[in-house]
């Protein structure tokens, strides 16, 4: 585990009481993958935006400094969620960000809310964690199994895609994926005509790629991230699914992991972020600073860490106090600014509304820089990109 420290200082604080200061000063915590398959496109990466953040709010909250922690999950709930318990019980840690994994996402959402400290999600991905298992001090800040699912899988069926494949990880993400995707190609009038799970961090897909191949599917589907969704690519290239008139689309694909592939094995390939940093001036000025630290562009789970902190120090220095329950509401009250989004709302179930843009991997002559990788097809606005707040299974919602 690093500890970063950038000052030391704790304002601890009864809800709706007055604020008691502690020597050991604000502590925030990045939980991410450091070391496996999401290690790349969060880990180390998130914690640097984390950092940008604090600095950009000044290094100060309440008059006291703040501290910066991350750890290493490794993928595994149990692990997570001892390291959650020790930094809110032992360290005093106030709000934990990131937690790549939508199983160790949803342990720790569980006992974040048991003891009321915030958790601001960006690199998990189940939809879960604004339903069924909200809590009143949880938000997630980048994306989601159903805006994924909303943009180019929607995108493509609306094109006229009627037959699909699903390749997905054997996960909660997974097969969220995977419903999600077949409710809204059946929506659509297509037909999902099969589908194969695998497990995390698989080296070989080549059984799995031949069923997606001999099913003749108009699209293959990889519900997967990280290192899994970069290999199955590779594979998929390598069997020729996109040449043979399959089309390929990323469920969870990053800028990362295509500069990882390159544009000759992913051109063509369907994805969907919530950010790219070529949008415009402010996110190219933003990324600038970023890449100058961590020598690679940010993606939307990176630049949602950065956000999420940012907005949580803007919460607490509103709220007087670091309590987690006056801290949520008063960022719930706020709309979010910054480089990311402008005036983005963070409903009562904690999804920040953002827009989704429906991207393709650019061709080798297409690009015009090392960075340059995607080609912007379309936009889903936030509104219709995610779960109507009125079908939410969080039981924080009023009816």
């Amino acid at each position: 585990m690093a500890y970063l420290k950038l000052g030391a200082a704790l304002a601890f604080a009864i809800f709706a009481a007055p604020v008691y200061a502690n020597e050991d000063g604000v502590k925030i915590g990045v939980l991410s993958d450091m070391s496996g398959p999401y290690a790349s496109i969060t880990g180390p990466g998130s914690v640097v935006a984390a950092q940008m953040a604090i600095e950009d709010f000044g290094g100060k909250v309440l008059g006291k400094p703040i501290s910066l922690l991350s750890a290493d999950h490794q993928n595994k709930s149990d692990l997570g969620s001892g390291i959650a318990k020790r930094w809110y019980d032992v360290q005093g840690v106030d709000a934990i960000f990131d937690v790549p994994n939508s199983a160790v996402a949803l342990a720790v959402a569980g006992i974040s809310g048991e003891r009321k400290k915030i958790v601001g999600f960006s690199g998990a991905s189940t939809s879960t964690l604004t339903g069924a298992a909200c809590q009143e001090t949880t938000s997630a800040w980048a994306y989601d199994t159903y805006s994924l699912v909303n943009g180019s899988i929607k995108f493509l069926a609306r094109q006229g895609t009627d037959t699909w494949f699903f390749v997905a990880l054997d996960s909660e993400s997974g097969k969220a994926f995977e419903t999600l995707g077949t409710r809204a190609i059946e929506d659509l009038h297509g037909k999902v005509v099969g589908a194969v799970r695998h497990p995390i961090n698989t080296a070989d897909f080549s059984s799995f790629l031949l069923q997606a191949q001999a099913s003749k599917a108009k699209a293959v589907a990889l519900a997967n991230a990280g290192n899994d969704t970069v290999v199955s690519l590779r594979q998929a290239n390598e069997f020729q699914l996109p040449q043979s008139g399959q089309t390929v689309v990323a469920l969870i694909l990053v800028l990362n992991d295509v500069k990882a592939l390159g544009l000759e094995t992913a051109q063509g390939a369907i994805l969907s972020e919530s950010f790219y940093w070529d949008n415009d001036d402010e996110t190219r000025a933003w990324n600038k600073r970023f890449m100058d630290r961590h020598g690679a562009p940010a993606n939307m789970m990176q630049a949602g860490v950065y956000s999420a902190v940012l907005h949580y120090l803007k919460g607490v220095a509103k709220a007087g106090t670091v309590e987690g329950r006056a801290v949520a509401a008063m960022m719930k009250s706020m709309p979010v600014e910054d480089f990311y989004t402008k005036g983005a709302a963070v409903r009562a179930d904690g999804r920040v509304m953002r827009d989704m843009y429906i991207f393709r991997a650019k061709s080798p002559s297409e690009s015009k820089g090392p960075w340059d990788l995607y080609q912007k097809l379309g936009k889903v606005d936030a509104a219709d990109a995610y779960l109507p707040l009125e079908q939410s299974t969080c039981p924080l919602v009023k009816r």
